[in-house]
């Protein structure tokens, strides 16, 4: 149910616009003035904002650059007896959806309502699309471990020079991949993204490689693969210590020659690719296992980046904790959520199996589940076992 704050210093409009504006089924607050009415919007996410522009103690265009400052994504919509075509430029300058003049036409009112809560949640929908498809999020922290990776990000992006990437589940091995990419000459080209753990040992060539149509029973048609979408650009093979070992021996062809074959084919494709590779297996004892090929490690693991857990760069905690409040809020549409140091203290002392993973996904839990302020009773009820 989408819910609406009224402020407004007549009782009786507030009395009138809640009467209708429940009867059309939304949640209702109200404030008799701009100081109350910014309490209740800081602690309270809304939908839209009906706001008078003349009022004690705070006005409507006091209280609507406020509102704007703490979360400019909720329309405000100002309503007054007293206004003038001046007047209402002056709030549509400072950011506000729209005016309407007392005593309002109510089908306008209902209306207009109902434009600013669709525009409010197509901002939404596209602002956390853009953050999603466009944006290499940030590497977050100050530890060692992170100064180290941003260095030799820093030194290795713009060679050619193949990456091999360790650490366990959850520690940020992809954004690493994605950094490089971002930073190297090859960033205008595309980043091709590869699971080897996700895909069937018996799919996995014709995925990497491609295939001609009716090389197999349900090669219905042609497919192209990843090394030659990535042509020009980066092919990043995540979890490759769960790869085949006829996939590595033709991995191991293409980074040697760099040549691929289709899965029925008998012409060679020559493709222009870097490849970074991810694991969380220690690769030398898979090679001892016979299961990973001991040339094909030599040719991937030119430059090592370790990427160290989150248990073991606990200090990083806080600033992770900022950085996902701010990205949650902005995916909610909702005002940034404030967290006491001691419910950080508790953070940084969970032993985090999950790792950065695991992290954002308790974050987002609290916000969803506390109040406006996460305290550490909020982390002993939501986060530590019991």
């Amino acid at each position: 149910m989408s819910s609406i704050l009224i402020i407004d210093d007549e009782k009786a409009i507030r009395k009138t616009l809640s009467e209708i504006l429940s009867y059309e089924g939304y949640k209702l607050d109200d404030a008799e003035n701009g100081e109350d009415g910014l309490k209740k919007f800081q602690e309270k996410a809304y939908d839209v904002v009906l706001c008078d522009i003349k009022m004690p103690k705070m006005d409507g265009l006091e209280f609507l650059e406020k509102a704007k400052a703490i979360n400019p994504d909720v329309p405000v919509i100002m309503i007054s007896g007293h206004g003038t075509i001046e007047t209402a430029v002056e709030a549509v300058k400072k950011g506000a959806f729209d005016y309407v003049s007392k005593p309002p036409d109510l089908n306008r009112l209902l209306i207009t309502i109902r434009n600013a809560m669709d525009r409010q949640t197509l901002a939404t929908e596209a602002k956390s699309l853009k953050r999603r498809v466009t944006r290499t999020q940030q590497m977050i922290g100050t530890s060692d471990g992170i100064v180290r990776i941003k260095e030799t990000i820093d030194k290795v992006a713009p060679t050619e020079a193949r990456v091999l990437i360790t650490g366990e589940n959850g520690v940020g091995k992809e954004l690493v991949a994605r950094w490089i990419h971002e930073k190297s000459n090859r960033s205008e080209g595309p980043l091709v993204e590869v699971n080897c753990a996700a895909i069937p040992s018996e799919l996995i060539e014709s995925e990497l490689f491609g295939h001609e149509k009716g090389s197999f029973t349900s090669a219905i048609k042609q497919r192209i693969g990843k090394f030659e979408q990535a042509n020009g650009g980066t092919l990043f093979l995540d979890e490759i210590g769960d790869m085949s070992l006829s996939a590595q021996a033709k991995v191991l062809r293409a980074l040697q020659e760099g040549k691929i074959t289709r899965v029925g084919a008998d012409k060679d494709i020559n493709v222009d690719v870097r490849v970074i590779a991810a694991t969380n297996k220690d690769l030398m004892k898979e090679v001892d296992d016979k299961s990973f090929r001991l040339d094909l490690y030599h040719r991937l693991s030119v430059i090592l980046i370790h990427v160290a857990s989150l248990n073991e760069r606990k200090e990083d905690v806080p600033a992770l904790v900022d950085f996902f409040l701010q990205e949650i809020a902005s995916d909610y549409g909702q005002p940034k959520k404030a967290v006491e140091d001691k419910a950080l203290e508790a953070l940084q002392q969970h032993n985090w199996t999950g790792n950065i993973r695991e992290l954002r996904n308790v974050v987002e839990r609290l916000v969803i589940l506390s109040g406006k302020t996460i305290t550490a009773e909020d982390v002993q009820s939501y986060v530590l076992p019991h």
